[in-house]
């Protein structure tokens, strides 16, 4: 029973079940990289090194913001900060994330392995830019921009312009919705001296900025499937994703109370509608 509830304070602590914002984005890279199937090796190395990742990059935050989370009453009950982790527990639990995404990336191929830690120390460094800079909010996106990116050096150790923009995409697309998800946080932030633009720019102006980033994601998206060639299901997801992005915002404007759904159940669809509209592209294109 202990064995158990260690793992499930674990699983809260990076809060596991979000884990579907990531591995979508890579797959789809892999499945256009690979114009279709690419074996059941990388899709467990994939889906291994997304979880070992994305657990480094939850805890080291988590790590890094006890001191912020404890006084924020949204945060206090996180198990970083109410006790049931204590930190030296969270320090190993970093390091063998971190340690076994590099040794993930060792099976995968050559140049993954050399981008291994360059990519820890990018997913790592959102934890302090928010301390110092409003551009915390692009430097979450550039972390999950580079699950496209992993996704293609994995299939073809190489990278083409279709996966720049994806990446750049999944990069404005994970900015937006995390400047929207920072309404909860404005006057915290604002009594905390804490960086973030709802704090320094106010509700209406976040609100806008998040639109204009997720303008820019559906423009992204929809030039990746002109430059990837990919068919009329892919463009079918980009409209489902302008939809869905527009109902995320509609959300959003009528109530902030409204920001958990749109930030969770929306976006986490999202990618994987995404992935399926892909997927049938390729099995019928291909």
């Amino acid at each position: 029973m202990g064995l158990i509830k260690t793992v499930q304070n674990f699983s809260e602590l990076v809060a596991f079940k979000h884990s579907i914002f990531s591995l979508p984005f890579i797959f789809i890279a892999m499945v256009v990289a690979a114009d279709g199937w690419f074996g059941w090796k990388l899709l467990f190395l994939g889906i291994l090194a997304t979880l070992f990742a994305r657990n480094f990059a939850m805890g080291f935050n988590r790590y890094l913001d006890r001191d912020i989370d404890k006084d924020n009453p949204r945060t206090a009950n996180r198990p970083s900060v109410d006790g049931r982790i204590d930190e030296k527990s969270m320090i190993i639990f970093n390091v063998l994330n971190a340690l076994g995404f590099i040794v993930v990336a060792y099976f995968v191929n050559q140049l993954a392995f050399y981008l291994a830690v360059p990519v820890l120390l990018i997913i790592g460094s959102y934890s302090y830019f928010k301390r110092f800079s409003y551009l915390a909010h692009i430097v979450l996106g550039v972390s999950l921009g580079l699950a496209p990116l992993a996704g293609v050096v994995a299939v073809s150790e190489t990278v083409y312009i279709w996966t720049l923009l994806l990446s750049l995409g999944v990069l404005f697309w994970v900015a937006g919705f995390d400047l929207l998800y920072s309404l909860q946080d404005m006057e915290f932030d604002k009594q905390n001296k804490l960086y973030s633009i709802p704090s320094r720019f106010g509700a209406k102006n976040t609100l806008a900025v998040a639109a204009f980033f997720h303008f820019f994601t559906l423009l992204c998206w929809a030039f990746f499937v002109e430059f990837a060639a990919l068919g009329i299901f892919a463009w079918v997801a980009v409209v489902v994703a302008m939809i869905m992005l527009s109902y995320e915002h509609y959300l959003v404007h009528k109530d902030f109370t409204q920001i958990d759904r749109a930030f969770f159940t929306v976006n986490g669809y999202l990618g994987i509608i995404f992935f399926i509209f892909i997927i049938i592209d390729r099995i019928i294109y291909a």
